[in-house]
């Protein structure tokens, strides 16, 4: 009777530490998707001083929107330092989608007068920045994805049955998923040069 109340200890330990690892294992999964976000934004975040440059000297009367632009990007940059040094905290995500937000928004202002300056539109320096950073905010969409499907089943994981009761044993917290606001209201720049 002994042997079958152990053995039954066993199996309950067992299985205990089958769900911890799961829980740990769905965890570092979000963190790793969240590192994928964090190069892809860092080279977003690279790319606008030289964007704002090429465009200083034919936008030098539009001084406002391109600091603007820088100010976004270092909200932007701080936001995602914030983030990353805790991918799963809810606040930080959410300042970190604010910033991104922001960011998009100057940048759309910024596309939008440079469509007013043909020599600026017309600049192979200015088009091959406008193409990277359209190739980069593509990346960025796709890592949100598969960072938000991380969170998801590890959000997913720690609220289950059984799993929720060792998840409440060792204080694993709901982590926060990467949103941009809607598709009508955020428009990734589009840039077109004829």
């Amino acid at each position: 009777m002994g042997w079958i109340l152990l053995l039954i200890i066993v199996l309950l330990a067992l299985f205990a530490i089958g769900i911890y690892n799961g829980l740990v294992t769905a965890r570092n999964a979000y963190k790793n998707a969240f590192a994928q976000i964090d190069v892809q934004l860092t080279r977003r975040h690279d790319l606008i001083p030289n964007l704002v440059e090429t465009a200083k000297g034919y936008l030098a009367h539009e001084r406002q929107t391109l600091e603007a632009v820088i100010t976004a990007r270092n909200a932007a940059v701080s936001g995602l330092k914030a983030a990353a040094a805790n991918p799963g905290d809810p606040a930080a995500v959410l300042q970190l989608a604010g910033a991104e937000n922001a960011l998009t928004g100057a940048l759309g202002r910024l596309f939008a007068l440079a469509e007013a300056y043909p020599d600026l539109k017309a600049n192979t320096t200015m088009m091959q920045l406008s193409e990277e950073l359209t190739t980069t905010e593509n990346k960025v969409a796709f890592a949100r994805q598969a960072y938000n499907d991380s969170v998801m089943g590890y959000n997913n994981r720690r609220e289950m049955f059984p799993s929720s009761i060792v998840a409440n044993m060792f204080a694993f917290q709901p982590a926060q998923l990467l949103e941009i606001e809607s598709a009508a209201k955020r428009e990734v720049p589009q840039v077109k040069f004829t």
